[in-house]
């Protein structure tokens, strides 16, 4: 083929690729937020949904909110919130460019250092439309993902010019250096998953660059090369564990042990490489699991066979040693020796990881059919029928993002039960208010094999299904499952005050009262347990504290809460003192009015009138 043949091929390819990606994904604008963490980043975030001025930014460069520093990830939110507002589509449109562009560039970078166009063309195609990406690119809160992705690829782009300019003693060789330097500053600004970028970097000069020979003298230049990075990747390290050892993300030793963890890393590696090749049963996250010495045992074998087999054909295949430690080594930061979260393994950390395996595969196949007639159509028809699951799985993935519970109930038909997987679906059932289902999963929760949820959320399971009993009538239930909560966490001011809740609508406000001073007791700034307690004590016609605690109850509102004030009048208006209610129903429908609650203010206006006499005199 001429040059002019192989330039057409290529952008042809690209074209190709991009329209491919879009298509395949293109059902994710469909889709809306999720509740795991999309409220954090997007929905809820204030900081993010008044548009990019000085504030944002300076919110953006110096917050470690959500765990992380990532400050254009931030920067992407914000401009994708002023361009859509909190229109889920095009949130879903801009991560899916990312993603989209991240493609093409893989296939332009993986052809331009090794000319080989169709084993690049395949693991670009692999990486754009498998099912595992669904994750990253349909999830808003995984932005930094593709927008890190995006960065990875610029910055290796860049490294590879810099290379080529390198060897020739390009004027351009400078220029393109720092160019890398800055891509990879503004991908760990992103995600600090890229920190093992310098190791990718340091393969590639192995295979294909080939400016690294086993047998040579030890590459001082080449490492000296990476010290840059390696010092950005250093500072970013330092503040990325900051940041999430003062939020509170990563895990203890007293939950996650050593022994867990070093169980878990050969396990989940392994079906990482069981993922990328047989996609099945695909979730959100999965749950740390008991294993057996049977399954740690034959995932370390199977990884140092291929990490034997492969070392001993690096001079041979060289592209096998450099894709396996590229899967090896980018996934080190997320395999779990600091446990951030409280997830064995993810769909989205195979992100980068996977591009690895699939070099693996494409170079290895190219190798295999050589000039083999019959092999080669072999491989053509496995490659397109491998392209073509991926574009056949991939939307059906997508359809389980649809919302909140499309996502919790898939990971609930697939995982092993846990109580972490019956848990969030009961919480999300009771959140819509299904307390039959919520009562179902909770119980479910409560009676499967605990994990490490478990451990620290048992107690707020028997409170969250008490609620789902009471607001279902049944109050026995409701009581025997708060008291179990209170049980497991005596100091529980929440327990508590449910627990008044369920006495008071089972007609029994003395009880609800001494429930409810103990929840006072842990915790007196709460205007919910101030005004139970209020109403509480007038069932017993105890109306001078009923008054005291309305109005402790408004005052922890802000005086901004009309029923607590409505309510707080009704109890002036028991002892005689109609003036001061119909003052305070006044004010209570005033601020009714104010926010548009035309019900509660007709309601309030009906008290106003009861309080006052028909000449417009106060009624005594």
């Amino acid at each position: 083929m001429t040059e002019s043949g192989r330039r057409r091929l290529k952008w042809l390819l690209c074209a190709l690729l991009g329209v491919a990606t879009l298509g395949v994904f293109w059902p994710a604008l469909r889709c809306g937020f999720v509740n795991y963490d999309d409220p954090g980043y997007v929905i809820l975030n204030e900081h993010i949904q008044h548009g990019l001025n000085w504030e944002s930014l300076k919110w953006a460069l110096t917050t470690g909110y959500a765990s992380n520093w990532h400050p254009l990830t931030w920067v992407s939110h914000i401009v994708d919130c002023r361009l859509y507002g909190l229109q889920p589509a095009g949130h879903h449109l801009t991560s899916l460019a990312l993603h989209a562009a991240s493609s093409v560039l893989l296939f332009l970078v993986l052809n331009r250092m090794t000319s080989a166009t169709w084993p690049s063309a395949f693991v670009a195609a692999i990486f754009a439309l498998h099912p595992l990406r669904v994750e990253s690119v349909v999830w808003v809160a995984e932005r930094k993902d593709v927008l890190s992705a995006f960065f990875w690829m610029l910055t290796v782009w860049a490294y590879a010019r810099y290379a080529e300019e390198f060897k020739i003693g390009g004027s351009k060789s400078k220029s393109f250096y720092v160019l890398s330097l800055v891509f990879f500053l503004f991908g760990l600004m992103s995600k600090p998953m890229l920190v093992t970028l310098p190791f990718v970097l340091l393969l590639l000069d192995y295979w294909p660059l080939g400016r690294l020979k086993f047998g040579e003298k030890f590459p001082w230049g080449l490492v000296g090369e990476k010290i840059p990075f390696l010092l950005l990747a250093a500072g970013d390290c330092v503040v990325t564990f900051v940041a999430q050892k003062q939020s509170g993300v990563v895990e203890p030793l007293t939950v996650f042990p050593w022994s867990t963890r070093l169980a878990n890393i050969p396990v989940a590696y392994a079906r990482y490489i069981g993922k990328n090749f047989w996609p099945s049963g695909l979730a959100a996250s999965y749950p740390h699991r008991p294993l057996g010495f049977l399954e740690v045992a034959g995932a370390v074998c199977l990884l140092g066979v291929i990490s034997i087999l492969v070392l001993r054909r690096r001079t041979a295949q060289p592209y096998l040693a450099v894709g396996w430690l590229w899967f090896l080594g980018v996934l080190v930061p997320t395999i779990g020796l600091v446990q951030v979260g409280l997830q064995s393994m993810a769909d989205r950390y195979s992100y980068l990881p996977s591009i690895g395996l699939w070099i693996m595969v494409a170079w290895g196949a190219r190798d295999w059919i050589e000039e083999n007639l019959d092999r080669r159509k072999a491989m053509i028809v496995a490659g397109g029928l491998a392209v073509a699951g991926c574009v056949v799985m991939t939307p059906t993935q997508i359809q389980y993002w649809q919302n909140t519970g499309t996502l919790l109930a898939r990971r609930a038909s697939v995982s092993e039960p846990s109580y972490t997987v019956y848990y969030d679906l009961g919480c999300y059932k009771m959140g819509q208010g299904n307390y039959s289902e919520a009562i179902l999963n909770l119980n479910k929760a409560l009676n499967a094999p605990p994990d490490a949820n478990a451990l620290t959320n048992r107690a707020v399971a028997f409170n969250n299904l008490g609620f789902a009993y009471l607001h279902e009538g049944q109050i026995s239930n409701s009581v025997a499952n708060f008291e179990k909560a209170l049980v497991l966490q005596p100091h529980y001011p929440e327990a508590y005050y449910n627990l008044g809740g369920a006495f008071l609508a089972n007609g029994q406000p003395d009880v609800a009262v001494d429930c409810l001073q103990h929840a006072l007791a842990q915790d007196s700034t709460v205007a919910e347990t101030h005004y139970r307690m209020a109403n509480a004590l007038m069932k017993m016609s105890r109306h001078a504290e009923a008054i005291a605690e309305y109005s402790q109850a408004s005052q922890r509102a802000h005086d901004q809460n009309p029923e607590i004030l409505g309510s707080l009048a009704a109890a002036y208006a028991e002892m005689g003192k109609f003036a001061d209610a119909a003052a305070t129903a006044q004010r209570a429908r005033q601020l009714a009015l104010a926010q548009k609650n035309l019900r509660l203010a007709g309601i309030l206006e009906g008290q106003l009138r009861r309080y006052e006499g028909d000449d417009g005199n106060f009624r005594r």
